[in-house]
């Protein structure tokens, strides 16, 4: 059983899925390097002025955070392709949660994008003044931070049934199981915003060092596969030839 689940890990699926991992996490940590400084929690008029004195800046950290949630849909795809041979059924189980995360994500981002349109202006919004219309605008972020919250959970689950996919399989190292189990009950203690925003910056920490360690064990799974199968199917092809008589297709004739 183990010996099939060995060599039901397929090379090409791994790099990919290493590839597109890490551009997932360059797009999220642009898209909250961008954000860092513009949001000043407990001061709404600083970050209403922050946001209108760099809108482009505001703009461009909700695009890399949209293609970061695209990025994640596609590694989703990639670790259900995985690990359905270790156990098809979780893998589906573990898929659904973190797309139902993802589609969370996706739907905050309506309120990150609701200060820019707040703030922008607009005659219909003339019945505000301009301390409401900045209250607002917190209001959309605070609301946008609360929801965020809710697609952790998911994706904590998510990264608890990954982990134990991990573990049971035979082609990627147990300890990085581990590893992501612990991450997904990190992510679940957002289920009590006190405690994660207490442990916020172990459970970010943890996270980060799982999944990075899983991008670069998937990434080097697929490598050390690839060269493994050129090296066995050349020995093949060796043994063939020995067998035949012939001295295989590079020796050419001899004069």
């Amino acid at each position: 059983m183990m010996e099939r689940i060995a060599e039901a890990s397929p090379c090409p699926r791994a790099r990919i899925t290493g590839v597109v991992y890490l551009f997932y996490f360059l797009t999220a940590v642009c898209g909250e390097f961008f954000l860092k400084g513009l949001v000043v929690h407990g001061d709404a008029a600083a970050t209403a002025n922050n946001i209108l004195a760099h809108q482009p800046l505001f703009r461009l950290s909700l695009a890399t955070g949209l293609i970061a949630t695209a990025c994640y849909v596609t590694v989703t795809a990639l670790f259900y392709g995985l690990f359905k041979p270790v156990n098809r059924s979780l893998s589906l189980l573990a898929a659904f949660f973190s797309l139902v995360g993802c589609a969370i994500l996706a739907f905050a981002s309506l309120f990150s994008i609701a200060p820019l349109v707040v703030l922008g202006g607009g005659e219909y919004l003339s019945v505000f003044n301009v301390e409401q219309l900045r209250a607002l605008a917190s209001l959309f972020l605070e609301l946008y931070g609360q929801v965020v919250n809710i697609c952790f959970v998911f994706f904590g689950v998510y990264c608890l049934l990954i982990g134990y996919l991990i573990f049971r399989s035979a082609f990627l190292p147990r300890i990085l199981g581990v590893l992501m189990a612990f991450a997904g009950l990190g992510w679940l203690t957002f289920l009590s915003p006190p405690l994660a925003n207490y442990l916020r910056p172990y459970i970010l920490g943890l996270g980060v060092l799982a999944e990075l360690s899983a991008d670069a064990m998937a990434a080097c799974d697929g490598r050390e596969r690839s060269t493994m199968e050129g090296t066995g199917q050349r020995s093949m092809k060796a043994t063939v030839y020995r067998r035949s008589g012939t001295a295989g297709p590079l020796s050419g004739n001899r004069t």
